[in-house]
């Protein structure tokens, strides 16, 4: 079925709709396409183009932190080891240390920047999280990081004379010629339909979460950014590394709000229904295990309790600590008669974290010319099989700002000229048949879940994949004329790459676990399993 994917989403003539031009294209207002606009030289243009608000990132909601070297009694190896150990055994050793020992130069920028992170005795306050072997995550707003960081990378970006941003403006499709990226297509409720014409393209759409019932990620995290790099031919890896975090909140009617793994780091403890204490039946490092680990533990304690999901515990913790640690939390918990200090808080893994992406080399270049990616619609290499705690805004600063400034020389090494192609996409006749979207769009979250959720097997997985593939096959040859038909059929292309990458590795890896193949299978599987459309 993916072969059938069509290579643009919506008709488009270069007579009929207007021309836009830049030096620099970037797609996603989040952490790593800001810090991308950034590096980028003073004297070229940057169009910065969001889905939604600014605000409406994965970045802005990131609770725990960033992690980084920043301790003297702290050492760039352990970092390392800790980020190997986590990984799964697939993690690049070169790239691991390269953003490892880039780590301070990355969080004093935004010290610099007017980022004000929490403090303990005028040094930067540094909390410890699943995985690390040292307290070394610096967190703002005790539990509201990525709002804090986002504050001042926009006000800084946004100053910037040579940076525009185009927001609530949805990118449909890169626009290619002879192997070569040139910009995108993008549509606005103002402007209609707009061809962008770049001499550098950088992608920076963030995750795909939405494509589970379950899940932290906001309602833009649709995977538009990985379905628009596979339909232009980029390489893609990694699909079926989906991150679930251990510690969503489960109240019924409420949304799946992220639990910060910071809460265990300052000894927040799992209990299931009967209050046991379950994690140290699982693994030595308690609490303070792996997300994968963390996970699995979960989902097993669920199974044996049958109940609908375990309960985070910090009664035993300074109430008046507690509540002035994590306030964003307190207060989501509030509106549902819960205090953080005094109750069980429920909680269940959902999906978290894409680790797989587009394919990127070290300087955040993906295998289209003229195309780059930062953050997390990329797999740089980073986080292996999984991703250790605090490590993805990390990410993101780091390759940002190497996708910036290499876009950056490309575009002062090229002609100053700009040129609009004669690329068309023409318009053809739809089934007169009307389509429930919502439906299929709930439908296809909930069958990934189940399929492949934190357990997989072979069985589920085939049949999740002919499932997907009927509904592709009226769907996706549609040419919809808004947002919510663009949507769908991304979180389709990129679900059935999901599903296949995560039906290929017949084992269990990271955060990839085969209840039919159980083992780790290094002999077999210590490599990546890649896609691209040709």
């Amino acid at each position: 079925m993916l072969e059938r994917i069509p290579r643009y989403l919506v008709p488009f003539h270069p007579k009929r709709v207007p021309h836009r031009f830049a030096d620099v294209l970037i797609i996603g207002g989040g952490l790593a396409g800001l810090r991308a606009a950034l590096a980028v030289a003073p004297d070229q243009s940057v169009l910065v183009i969001t889905k939604s608000a600014m605000q409406q990132s994965n970045s802005n909601y990131a609770q725990g932190g960033i992690a980084g070297v920043l301790d003297p009694e702290d050492r760039f190896e352990d970092h390392i080891a800790d980020t190997l150990s986590a990984g799964g055994h697939l993690c690049d050793p070169d790239v691991v240390e390269m953003v490892v020992r880039e780590a301070p130069e990355r969080i004093n920028e935004l010290v610099q920047w007017g980022t004000h992170f929490d403090q303990e005795s005028g040094t930067l306050a540094l909390g410890r999280e699943g995985g690390h072997s040292h307290h070394r995550i610096v967190h703002a707003l005790g539990d509201a990081t990525g709002k804090e960081v986002m504050r001042a990378v926009i006000d800084r970006a946004c100053a910037l004379p040579n940076v525009e941003t185009w927001e609530n403006a949805f990118t449909l499709d890169l626009l290619t010629d002879q192997g070569r990226c040139r910009g995108a297509l993008v549509w606005s409720a103002e402007q209609g339909k707009t061809l962008v014409w770049a001499k550098q393209t950088i992608l920076c759409t963030g995750g795909t979460g939405q494509i589970y019932r379950e899940t932290t990620n906001p309602e833009v995290a649709t995977g538009d950014g990985l379905a628009i790099a596979y339909r232009a031919g980029a390489e893609l890896r990694d699909m079926e590394f989906m991150q679930f975090h251990p510690t969503v909140l489960y109240i019924a009617g409420s949304s799946r709000s992220l639990i910060t793994e910071a809460m265990r780091g300052e000894g927040a403890q799992l209990v299931d229904r009967a209050g046991h204490r379950f994690m140290p039946d699982y693994d030595p490092r308690a609490e303070l295990a792996p997300r994968d680990i963390v996970s699995r533990a979960i989902v097993s304690q669920m199974d044996r309790t049958r109940h609908s999901n375990v309960y985070l515990d910090l009664t035993h913790l300074d109430p008046v600590a507690v509540r002035a640690r994590f306030p964003g939390i307190a207060a989501t918990c509030a509106e549902f008669g819960l205090d953080i200090a005094r109750d069980w808080i429920p909680v269940r893994p959902g999906a978290h974290y894409m680790i797989g992406g587009v394919t990127v080399d070290m300087e955040g270049r993906t295998t289209i010319d003229g195309l780059w990616a930062a953050g997390e619609v990329t797999s740089s290499g980073l986080h292996g099989a999984n991703r250790l705690a605090s490590n993805s805004l990390l990410e993101g600063l780091v390759y940002g700002a190497h996708a910036g400034r290499g876009a950056s020389r490309e575009v002062a090494r090229q002609a100053d000229d700009y040129r609009a192609l004669p690329l068309v996409n023409p318009p053809h006749e739809d089934a007169a048949e009307a389509l429930d979207l919502a439906d299929i769009r709930n439908s296809l979250k909930s069958l990934v879940w189940r399929s492949a959720g934190v357990r997989r097997d072979r069985q589920h997985l085939l049949e999740a994949a002919e499932t997907i593939d009927r509904w592709c096959g009226y769907v996706l040859d549609r040419q919809f004329s808004d947002t919510d038909g663009w949507e769908l059929q991304n979180m389709l292309t990129v679900a059935r790459i999901v599903i296949a990458a995560a039906t290929a590795r017949e084992e269990t890896r990271g955060v990839h676990l085969r209840t039919d193949f159980p083992d780790l299978d290094d002999a077999h599987w210590q490599h990546r399993i890649t896609f691209s459309r040709d």
